[in-house]
């Protein structure tokens, strides 16, 4: 492998490739975060992992050992004693739990895996088709219309106008001399992420509830560093829905729960009504149908055999609600079984969104793709 270069009198030049350095920890730490990820922040069971991975492969030697690493993430502050009274919600039962540089280092790492290597824009960045008073230009002129903002007023085009239409010795501008530039509106977004925790997530042999951790935690961190003006808020749903903070993503688990869509539709739309920006929209992360309604009397129906009546009707009832308030979902479907994707089609139509029934590997990325398409829209 050879890096490449352009001179312009010579052409091109060739040159061997020298492999990037990389120290004995940021090796280990790669292996290490994505173990952290798998086991929901333990720290515990995350070094057993590795203990493993070492007598197979090797990971650690004379020179650098495991004892070497675990003092390494002592020292850049990625772990730190426990202390009971901070509300630190790592599982482990050792010494030393995840800080708050841990837990952002993770999200970064799903952001580098899933989305690529992005670069932090312009804040908002949210921009649509019209134009009009906005608050970016974006290099295009017009003559000026009553009605418009004169801080649009492009004054060197404007002068080379009045001189153009006028003559040096007779300077003067008016109204027919003016020049405006064109502005784009940067429109935000608010999005609700609601992940399925049934415990379908973990059934078959399949782990479908780590992949959708990563994909919320990087689209967290995209958001963040593209779009900082943006809003996102995480749910999970089981018997009952509940909002969880950014921090405790990477210890997300399932349980022993049903599938209480209804839920979590719920409490997606009443936050998304709070939000004051004109761009709004759900993505909802499931493997399974929805099993589970909460009754007014606060006792459960639950019904895993087929698709049932009851709970269908409130399912398609709650989309229609959603799109009365303007508020697409978009459902990432992680099953691909016939009656399954029948009721999908289903549900998107009565909300008219849009759905996707896709595996674990391509979840991220359709995600992000659907995330930049919607964030154009509807202003």
């Amino acid at each position: 492998m050879t890096n490449k270069s352009f001179n312009v009198h010579q052409g091109f030049t060739f040159s061997k490739h020298v492999p990037e350095e990389i120290s004995n920890f940021e090796r280990v730490f790669d292996v290490f975060r994505d173990l952290l990820i798998h086991t929901s922040g333990d720290l515990e069971e995350a070094f057993e992992w590795l203990d493993m991975l070492d007598r197979e492969y090797n990971i650690f030697d004379d020179e650098y050992t495991r004892e070497d690493f675990e003092e390494d993430l002592k020292k850049r502050g990625y772990i730190k004693a426990e202390d009971p009274e901070d509300g630190n919600s790592g599982t482990g039962e050792g010494k030393n739990v995840l800080t708050a540089k841990l837990e952002a280092a993770l999200r970064e790492y799903a952001l580098d895996q899933i989305f690529g290597k992005l670069q932090k824009s312009g804040i908002g960045n949210h921009r649509t088709s019209k134009t009009g008073i906005g608050d970016e230009r974006d290099g295009e002129h017009r003559n000026f219309q009553y009605g418009d903002d004169l801080s649009a007023v492009n004054m060197t085009e404007s002068l080379k106008n009045a001189q153009i239409n006028n003559g040096i010795s007779d300077l003067r501008m008016t109204e027919d001399d003016l020049i405006v530039e064109e502005t784009k509106h940067k429109a935000q977004m608010s999005t609700v992420l609601m992940i399925d925790i049934s415990h379908s997530m973990i059934l078959y042999g399949e782990d479908r509830i780590t992949p959708a951790k990563k994909v919320a935690m990087a689209l967290v961190e995209l958001i963040k560093r593209k779009y900082p003006k943006d809003s996102i808020d995480i749910i999970v749903f089981g018997n009952e829905a509940w909002p969880i903070k950014i921090k405790d993503l990477p210890y997300l688990q399932v349980g022993p729960y049903h599938t209480n869509t209804v839920a979590g539709l719920e409490l997606a739309m009443d936050i998304l009504r709070r939000k004051r920006n004109t761009n709004k929209q759900i993505f909802m992360i499931t493997d399974g149908k929805p099993s589970c309604l909460k009754l007014p009397n606060g006792e459960y129906y639950m019904n895993s055999v087929g698709l049932d009546e009851r709970i269908v009707s409130e399912c398609l009832h709650k989309a229609a609600q959603a799109r009365k308030l303007k508020i697409p979902i978009t459902t990432f479907m992680i099953a691909q079984d016939p009656y399954l994707r029948k009721f999908v089609e289903i549900f998107t139509a009565q909300n008219k969104g849009k759905a996707f029934l896709t595996g674990l590997s391509g979840l991220g990325q359709m995600i992000f793709e659907d995330y930049e398409k919607n964030r154009i829209k509807r202003i």
